[in-house]
């Protein structure tokens, strides 16, 4: 029997419920960014219809790059502004920092936590289980390789 299944949000995936996270303005900012690839406030502000002033837009771009999730450059006396991460990027980091959480607090014991993987992997997809056995092995000869140096 398989454990109750949790949905983050209303089943949102990981990136939309970092997103949610945010503010409005800061996922509407997020959003137009990413659309564009590399913007100035002038530009946001234009794609979210001009109905921010212009310095809401400044901090609110400004705070995203705080975050971590802009990065900046400045073009003349203008910052121009993209998205620091890809949506897989965001997404392996909050899974990352989930799965490490999971193993910190199982009491250390793994096999919960490591059959629960099994378990979804192989539910949805048997070539999911292949790839994720084809990567234990690519790690396993990684740490053994470093181990000789």
């Amino acid at each position: 029997m398989f454990p109750p299944k949790f949905r983050l949000r209303g089943g949102k995936t990981l990136s939309e419920t970092l997103l949610d996270s945010l503010g409005e303005l800061e996922a509407k900012v997020m959003v137009e960014v990413r659309r564009i690839g590399e913007a100035n406030v002038n530009q946001v502000n234009a794609a979210l219809g001009e109905v921010y002033a212009y310095t809401t837009v400044m901090t609110t771009l400004d705070r995203l790059f705080k975050k971590g999730l802009l990065k900046r450059r400045k073009e003349g006396r203008a910052f121009i502004y993209a998205a620091s991460h890809s949506i897989e990027e965001l997404e392996r980091g909050v899974t990352h920092d989930l799965l490490t959480s999971l193993f910190k607090s199982a009491t250390g014991r793994a096999e919960p936590v490591l059959a629960c993987i099994v378990d979804s992997v192989s539910e949805r997809d048997l070539e999911l289980l292949d790839e994720l056995e084809r990567l234990v092995q690519k790690k396993r000869l990684e740490l053994r390789s470093g181990e000789k140096e």
